[in-house]
C-alpha cells in the first residue's frame, strides 16, 4: 500500500501530542461508522489512486474526506476493510453504551460477570481489529487469548467486590468496573498480541525499508496500547461514580430512578468524545526504538544490523492502537 506524499502530509504536527489529538479527533469520528461500504471503497480506491500518481477532479475537501473515510475504516498495515465494532471511531458509542451499563449494574455478581463479559468481547474485538497485522493468531491462539482475558476480568470484578463487600462502604463498590476493565487491559491486550511478542513485529528505518523483526518493539508497542486504553476509560469511569454517588442525595433524582442508566450511558459519552481522540494521541502511531537500547535488550538483531553500511540510530514500527 504505497500513499503519495501529498496525501501523507499532514494538516498537523503528529510529533506533538496536540497534532496527534486534533488527528485522531477526525479520524475517530464516530459518524463515519454510518458510512455505507460501497463509499468506503470509493474512499479507497481515491486515496490509492492519488497515492499512484493518478489525477483527481475533485476538490480538496471531497478528497480530505475520503482520505477520511479510509483511514477511518481501513488497516494501516494490510489496508482491509475493519469490522465496523473493532474500529476506534466505534470506541464511543460501543464503549458508551457498555460502560454506562457496567457503571448502572455493579451491585449483583450476575450483573458484573454479564457486563464484564460483554465488555471483554467487544475488547477482544477492538484489541483484534486494531493490532499490527504483519502477527496474526491461529483460531485456536485466539480462542484461548479471549477465554483467558475475560477470564480475568471476570475474577478481577467478582473478587474486588467480595473484598470491598467486607471492607469498604458502598460508594467504593461503583469502582468494581473500572479495576475489572483495567485488569482485564493488562492481560487482554498482551494475549490478544502475543504472536508479536513471540515472534516479533516489522521494523523499518528511515526510509521505509524492512530492517527485521523485534520483539523489543512489540512489547514497547503493547505497553503503550494498554496506558493509552486505562487511560481512556479512567476519567468516565473514575469521575461519574463521584457524580452520581452525590445526585442519589437528592430525592428528586433518586425517584427517577428509570433514568439513572440512560443519563450515565450519556455521560460516558461525552467523557470518551474526549478521551478516545486524547488516549490514541499519548504516543506516536508510529513508534520508534533506539539502536543502542536494542543491542542492550536484543544484541542478536543488532548484529544482523550490521550487514547494513550504516546502522540506522533509530528503527521505526507501527505500534497499533
Amino acid at each position: 500500500m504505497v500513499i503519495d506524499a501529498d496525501v501523507e502530509n499532514q494538516p498537523w504536527d503528529l510529533k506533538t501530542f496536540s497534532g496527534r489529538f486534533k488527528y485522531f479527533l477526525w479520524v475517530t469520528d464516530p459518524r463515519t461508522c454510518l458510512t455505507p461500504e460501497e463509499e468506503l471503497m470509493q474512499a479507497r480506491q481515491l486515496i490509492l489512486n492519488i497515492g499512484n500518481g493518478k489525477k483527481s477532479s475533485l476538490s480538496e475537501n471531497e478528497i480530505n474526506f475520503a482520505r477520511k473515510l479510509y483511514e477511518s475504516a481501513f488497516h494501516p498495515d494490510t489496508g482491509d476493510l475493519q469490522n465496523i465494532f473493532g474500529r476506534m471511531s466505534f470506541q464511543m458509542p460501543g464503549g458508551m453504551a457498555i460502560t454506562g451499563a457496567m457503571l448502572q449494574w455493579y451491585r449483583s455478581n450476575t450483573a458484573v460477570i454479564f457486563w464484564q463479559w460483554v465488555n471483554q468481547s467487544f475488547n477482544a474485538l477492538v484489541n483484534y481489529t486494531n493490532r499490527n497485522a504483519n502477527s496474526s493468531l491461529s483460531t485456536t491462539q485466539l480462542f484461548i487469548s479471549y477465554v483467558s482475558a475475560t477470564s480475568a476480568a471476570l475474577v478481577a470484578a467478582v473478587g474486588y467486590k467480595k473484598y470491598l463487600t467486607k471492607t469498604a462502604s458502598p460508594f467504593f463498590q461503583r469502582y468494581v468496573p473500572f479495576v475489572a476493565v483495567a485488569v482485564a487491559n493488562c492481560i487482554n491486550i498482551p494475549l490478544m498480541r502475543q504472536n508479536e511478542i513471540l515472534y516479533g513485529i516489522h521494523i523499518h528505518d528511515e526510509e521505509g525499508n524492512i530492517v527485521g523483526k523485534s520483539r523489543l518493539a512489540a512489547v514497547k508497542g503493547i505497553c503503550q496500547v494498554v496506558l493509552s486504553r486505562i487511560v481512556m476509560c479512567a476519567p468516565g469511569m473514575l469521575v461519574l461514580p463521584m457524580i452520581m454517588e452525590s445526585l442519589e442525595k437528592f430525592k428528586a433524582f433518586r425517584r427517577i430512578s428509570y433514568l439513572h442508566g440512560p443519563f450515565q450511558v450519556v455521560a460516558v459519552g461525552c467523557f470518551l468524545t474526549v478521551m478516545v481522540p486524547t488516549a490514541c494521541a499519548l504516543f506516536p502511531q508510529t513508534a520508534s526504538l533506539d539502536t543502542k537500547t536494542m543491542k542492550i535488550f536484543e544484541p542478536q538483531f543488532y548484529e544482523d544490523l550490521r550487514k547494513y553500511e550504516n546502522i540506522p540510530q533509530k528503527i521505526y514500527f507501527n505500534k497499533g492502537l
